[in-house]
């Protein structure tokens, strides 16, 4: 019987110099998309996927982040004295059970397969999922969902991937496929951030579920692109191996939101998808583009 994923990493130990100064003293994972902490979105695509038990790999000034998913009693017990339901559920929507999160620090940035390396004590011998939180999907049914039921579909590695402009490809992760068979492709091989001639414009999305055999790989430290530790190569290994890994076209719209620009068109549409906010927000940026339009 194989074996369900119920467990995911989340690597957080980044510095988030993009978005500084107020990265200065708050982790980028807890600046907020409308009212909700990025790692919040995360957290919640994880459960809804099933997962049971949450992984941060961190770095040190990371306190807030922990300090986020903790219980705040006096702050409780205040909102329950007032009356006020609907924050005080919100509230309990961002605590954790005790044994049901667990940090583990990076010490060195050597990369993203690296940071997933740092925690193969807490994963064993099982499938475990990885999750971006600065990739934020936007779907009916959450991405890694989708991702969940597919794999128990078909086994091996699976990574998320969209379509992007090739000209861009070289930002990526991107998949030489060798089957295409709509929503998920086999793949042939996997190369990150190629500088010239990708083999696709089939880019990987932060949402991975990964076999116990890419840790294996990851013990072997080699590095990659930018002198890095890349997850995809641990996960081209696998290929190499004779073992497959799928590519899954998601449904739903991604918001890199590890750049200022995605994460302000995130904040827009997330905006806009809020009942309570959308007729005042909408309003606004038809003004905007009206000022714009009379200003040419």
């Amino acid at each position: 019987m194989r074996s369900k994923v119920t467990k995911a990493i989340f690597p957080v130990a980044g510095l988030g110099t993009r978005f500084l100064p107020a990265t200065k003293s708050v982790p980028k994972e807890i600046m907020t998309l409308v009212d909700r902490p990025l790692i919040q979105y995360a957290i919640d695509e994880a459960r809804a996927a099933g997962i049971k038990e949450f992984i941060f790999v961190t770095s040190r000034g990371k306190g807030a982040l922990e300090d986020y998913f903790d219980h705040s009693p006096q702050l409780e017990a205040e909102l329950r004295r007032k009356g006020k339901e609907k924050e005080l559920e919100a509230l309990e929507a961002t605590n954790m059970d005790s044994g049901a999160i667990a940090y583990i620090r990076q010490h060195k940035p050597l990369g993203l397969g690296h940071a997933v390396w740092c925690a193969r004590r807490l994963i064993s011998n099982e499938p475990f999922a990885v999750i971006l939180p600065d990739d934020v999907i936007a779907a009916d049914k959450p991405c890694l969902q989708q991702m969940v039921e597919a794999y128990e579909e078909r086994p091996g590695c699976m990574v998320a991937a969209m379509e992007v402009p090739m000209e861009k490809a070289s930002a990526y992760g991107v998949l030489d496929v060798k089957e295409d068979h709509g929503s998920l492709v086999t793949v042939n091989g996997m190369v990150e951030k190629p500088k010239e001639n990708p083999p696709s414009n089939l880019a990987v999305i932060g949402r991975y579920i990964l076999t116990p055999d890419v840790l294996r790989n990851l013990n072997r430290k080699t590095t990659g692109a930018g002198g890095e530790i890349q997850l995809t190569d641990a996960i081209a290994d696998e290929i190499t191996a004779g073992r497959p890994v799928h590519g899954f076209r998601f449904r739903g719209q991604r918001f890199d939101c590890g750049s200022k620009a995605g994460f302000l068109q995130a904040t827009v549409a997330f905006g806009l998808a809020r009942d309570e906010l959308r007729g005042e927000l909408w309003n606004y940026l038809h003004e905007v583009v009206n000022m714009d339009r009379a200003a040419q």
